[in-house]
């Protein structure tokens, strides 16, 4: 029996009324995915302006030995801040309150120009690097993300000399491999301390870039640019 138009009407109204139902629910689906998978981040270091002289915004400087040598500056790559070491041990340091279930992933660029000749984190006597990015938690403990001159990368250690406070070293970098270029760094800090000490990670309070030659009386020298806790790897 043929369908009459009055049928077909009403099919159409039925049909544009679930439409207008559904799209204001698939927009607010779309939104959320969205919202998801976002990204969100928590810059340390920028540095949109190098001025001769002047530290980057919210950082101080923290001397273990000998006199820091820091300066500012732009390249090819953007701006950075760099640090030199002569048989010395200093380092920039920034006061952080950070939930790592909110911004569980650390990234930064590094670029090396001088490794201190026979450093190796794996001996008190040579504990020396020409970078480090520490990040300092609310119980005494802390990771180290180094760039060795000896230790292989990928090589993990408790390394710490100092009473009350646990340290654990993570090898990204190593050798002369990558010598005179940026290299980007990625690292999933919860997952980190879960691995270093056997428990969930409290509250981020601190985060420090490093620079030490002293152990092995030699020179080092590193460039830091970006340093950022992000939601997402990438």
């Amino acid at each position: 029996m043929p369908v009459c138009a009055v049928d077909r009407i009403g099919d159409n109204h039925e049909y544009g009324g679930l439409l207008r139902r559904l799209v204001p629910l698939l927009i607010f689906l779309g939104l959320l995915l969205l919202a998801h998978s976002a990204q969100i981040s928590m810059m340390l270091l920028s540095i949109p302006s190098p001025a001769e002289g002047r530290l980057p915004d919210g950082w101080t400087v923290k001397v273990n030995h000998g006199t820091p040598e820091i300066a500012t500056g732009t390249g090819p790559d953007g701006a950075f801040v760099r640090l030199r070491s002569h048989k010395s041990s200093f380092s920039l340091e920034r006061a952080v309150d950070l939930d790592l279930a909110q911004y569980p992933y650390l990234a930064w660029r590094w670029k090396v120009s001088e490794l201190p000749r026979g450093g190796d984190f794996r001996s008190i006597h040579t504990d020396d690097q020409a970078a480090q990015v520490l990040v300092a938690f609310q119980d005494r403990r802390v990771l180290t993300y180094i760039w060795d001159t000896t230790a292989p990368k990928g090589t993990t250690a408790h390394a710490s000399s100092i009473p009350l406070v646990h340290i654990f070293a993570v090898v990204c970098e190593s050798g002369t491999d990558q010598l005179n270029r940026w290299v980007s760094e990625s690292r999933n800090i919860l997952d980190d301390y879960q691995r270093a000490f056997g428990r969930s990670a409290p509250r981020v309070k601190g985060i420090r870039l490093q620079i030490n030659s002293q152990h092995t009386g030699t020179s080092a020298e590193s460039e830091f640019a970006e340093v950022t806790f992000r939601s997402t790897p990438q």
